[in-house]
């Protein structure tokens, strides 16, 4: 494979692509990964970004501050810093620093560009429940959507089966480094995130196709027969956990007939679906619920409290202010667009002010995503705009508040902010240098840093990573697209 080019830096894409890693442990046997990421971070040199105003994703807004990485990790934050022998110096004044931009909701390498038939691999739309796919073994790691997405800033994605079903599948979150295989691009120690579809999308998709569900009612019907059909599995198992022995429920069958579950096909033996969803009411899988109105949220909150799994976050969710109390007191995260409404009925009654008011209330976790390869590439500005109609609704949000919706926050739902979404020592050093306030409609990302390697530089073409694909064609010349 050709991709590198970042030959500059000797940062070779082998480093990336080849190197095993070791797999990490298994909360437990259901979510064994027999498919473990080979992800190693590039080659870095120790980094004293000099003078810049710095947002820590933590609430904090340090102005004439300096950034220090090393090994791959933020060593210090903090004003006049000391750069010890071969650190390199980057003056920073003028510039703007954050934490890497993480998207939640991206649908890269399953849907990629350009989207032609023969890449449309985001929907297993066979079945209303397909919790037995895996969205990674859709990732193409040569859609071009990934080096832009990278040169809006974004170091760390989640990347999600579409939403024609109850329950898609499995997501996978991913480092945004070139590389030739996905399992290179896998971030280390993930959870997996488990994608589920309220409203339309389900009940057009089947119910056009004259099966169940044709109607609201059916979607939670399907739900609850799958959890039932996971609780007996994982009764059966053991919980999946040592000496753990789950609590039987009104619902669920005393005696092990090996007759299978409604679908009929776990029959007793290892089930691929049922693992997922037991996973899931483990709590090793995280769940993200597709889901635009306050009373289906509703509904799902209660359908999670019944089997005992927990909402990592619901996306899209137009009327997520409807119920932005109840979301904060339930832990929930609201990863919602800026000003998307209107497109179908279930998004109608959206306001611009919606990812603000989910953002308002104590503990409350609102998240700017994207669910689009073109969105993805201007999260900040995204952003921005959520900023502007909450002035204008007499809310005035600072850099230092909004900055988390694209950071830590996202972190917090995809399971890694004990590891990235901020800029505090001891973690990953995902950082962005903006040429001016990211949330400026000028702003542009001149560096981006992944585990402390300068992965993209606007002004340095060798460090501007473009896939095979993209070889040969007009728009990979240096300056000619990305």
């Amino acid at each position: 494979m050709r991709h590198l080019l970042l030959a500059a830096a000797g940062l070779a894409l082998g480093t990336a692509a080849c190197a095993a890693a070791p797999p990490a442990a298994a909360a437990s046997r259901f979510t064994d990964d027999p498919y473990p990421s080979t992800y190693r971070p590039l080659p870095s040199e120790p980094v004293l970004l000099r003078n810049a105003t710095v947002l820590t994703g933590t609430g904090q807004r340090l102005d004439g501050a300096d950034v220090l990485m090393r090994d791959g990790r933020i060593v210090q934050v903090g004003a006049a810093l000391q750069a010890d022998p071969g650190v390199r110096v980057v003056d920073a004044t003028g510039k703007w620093v954050t934490p890497g931009i993480i998207d939640v909701h991206s649908h890269l390498g399953v849907y990629p560009s350009p989207g032609v038939k023969a890449h449309s691999d985001g929907n297993e739309s066979t079945a209303p429940v397909t919790a037995n796919v895996w969205a990674e073994h859709s990732v193409w790691p040569q859609d071009p959507g990934f080096a832009a997405a990278l040169a809006g800033g974004v170091t760390t994605l989640q990347v999600l089966p579409g939403s024609a079903n109850l329950v898609g599948g499995r997501g996978v979150t991913l480092r945004n480094v070139p590389a030739t295989s996905y399992q290179a691009m896998k971030f280390p120690g993930a959870p997996w995130g488990l994608k589920m579809a309220c409203g339309e999308n389900p009940k057009r998709v089947y119910g056009g196709k004259g099966t169940t569900p044709s109607t609201r009612m059916g979607n939670v019907a399907g739900y609850r027969a799958a959890f039932i059909d996971a609780s007996e599995y994982l009764r059966k198992n053991g919980g999946g956990k040592p000496q753990e022995k789950p609590k039987r429920k009104w619902w669920q069958s005393a005696d092990d007939d090996g007759k299978g579950d409604s679908a009929g096909d776990a029959g007793g033996k290892r089930d691929l679906k049922l693992d997922t969803l037991a996973g899931a009411i483990n709590g090793d899988i995280l769940v993200h619920i597709h889901c635009y109105r306050a009373d289906e949220m509703a509904t799902m909150i209660d359908l999670a409290k019944e089997f005992g799994f927990r909402i990592a976050a619901f996306h899209h969710g137009v009327e997520a202010y409807k119920l932005a109390d109840r979301l904060a007191a339930e832990g929930i995260c609201g990863a919602l667009w800026a000003d998307w409404w209107g497109f179908k009925m279930e998004a109608f009654d959206g306001i611009q002010e919606n990812i603000a008011l989910v953002d308002r209330p104590k503990n409350g976790c609102a998240i700017v995503h994207s669910d689009s390869d073109e969105g993805i590439q201007r999260l900040n500005q995204e952003a921005a705009k959520v900023m502007a109609n909450a002035r204008r609704a007499g809310m005035d949000i600072p850099p230092e508040r909004a900055i988390g919706w694209v950071t830590s926050n996202a972190a917090r739902s995809l399971g890694v902010a004990d590891r990235t979404g901020s800029l505090e020592a001891g973690k990953l050093a995902d950082v962005v240098v903006w040429n001016r306030d990211p949330f400026s409609s000028y702003a542009q990302a001149e560096q981006v840093y992944i585990d402390g390697a300068r992965v993209y530089d606007r002004h340095d073409p060798a460090r501007q990573p473009r896939s095979d694909f993209m070889l040969g064609q007009p728009a990979a010349a240096p300056g000619g697209g990305l």
